[in-house]
């Protein structure tokens, strides 16, 4: 029997036994993560060079490279080591550094994705008011807002966690720290159902924002449908799309992964799950954004063209 005070690792899934596959483990994880790296590091360095995005909408997908590289981050140079190293720990201040980092760039995610549709409902529904909705320092309140509850989701999530007993071992059954697979090492049955509670509190925030997506969409669809022109429907889709797929990738891979029927559950099955809703998503949302956002691809040429020339 061990308790949280004695406790100075966890043991993390590992991804295989044998060593071939822990190798291409770690191959495949370097090769996502730097595709990550490279199109959210373009992102952000077009938004930031090009006059053209310095707009709500540019100054919101800045905000989310940010916290698609933050969650890659996060997770995956673990499992790189380990993969590399052979070895499954993570220490007790590393695996509480992990919970904390991951709910906050999540959390600040979810809320950014809500505000990125409050943008697109505005520039369609309402496009007369969209400077006065979302001037600069409309945006910059928006974004700390979701950058603070994430934060502060994070903060409580990893307090109330880490000061319960532990006393179930210290396997975790995932190749990251997650409150899921800690709450079940718990003996302490009122803190198990005080996370619980704030478990319970933030699906309800993040259901609202699910909601309050929807109903907005709802009323982006009905707009633009009755746009006369087929040119300029076309133009309105275009604009909405990468966020809807976005919003679509994020939601689908996290709710299936929490609330997949415990039948179907198996490691395997839970670690690629992860796989696809904690790694994947950062590499794939510059290209979902890029490939429908004419100004975007076009900053991302220049700031490669640029970079190019000034080595040569």
């Amino acid at each position: 029997m061990s308790n949280s005070s004695s406790l100075t690792q966890f043991l993390l899934l590992a991804f295989a036994d044998r060593r071939e596959l822990q190798l291409l483990h770690f191959w495949l994880f370097l090769a996502i993560s730097l595709a990550a790296l490279l199109a959210n590091g373009l992102i952000l360095s077009a938004v930031a060079c090009d006059h053209h995005l310095h707009t709500p909408m540019g100054f919101f997908l800045l905000n989310l490279s940010l916290t698609d590289l933050g969650c890659i981050c996060t997770t995956v140079p673990k499992a790189m080591h380990n993969s590399l190293w052979d070895t499954t720990t993570i220490s007790y201040m590393g695996c509480a550094a992990q919970v904390f980092l991951l709910i906050f760039f999540l959390g600040a995610e979810y809320f950014l994705l809500t505000i990125m549709c409050y943008d697109r409902y505005v520039a369609i529904c309402k496009p007369l008011h969209y400077g006065t909705l979302l001037g600069s320092r409309a945006c910059a309140h928006m974004a700390a807002a979701a950058w603070a509850t994430g934060f502060l989701i994070a903060l409580l999530h990893t307090a109330n966690t880490f000061s319960l007993p532990l006393c179930q071992g210290n396997a975790l059954g995932q190749f990251f720290c997650e409150i899921p697979h800690i709450l079940k090492l718990s003996c302490s049955h009122s803190g198990y159902r005080r996370e619980i509670g704030l478990m319970s509190f933030t699906l309800s925030l993040e259901l609202g924002w699910f909601v309050f997506i929807v109903f907005s969409y709802v009323q982006i669809f009905r707009a633009v449908l009755r746009i006369p022109s087929q040119q300029g429907r076309h133009k309105a889709f275009s604009t909405c799309l990468p966020h809807l797929a976005v919003v679509s990738l994020f939601v689908s891979t996290a709710t299936f992964a929490h609330l997949k029927p415990p039948s179907i559950s198996s490691p395997s099955l839970d670690l690629m799950v992860a796989v696809l809703y904690m790694v994947v998503p950062p590499a794939v949302n510059p290209l979902i954004y890029s490939l429908r956002n004419q100004e975007l691809r076009e900053a991302i040429r220049k700031t490669m063209t640029g970079c190019f020339f000034k080595k040569q």
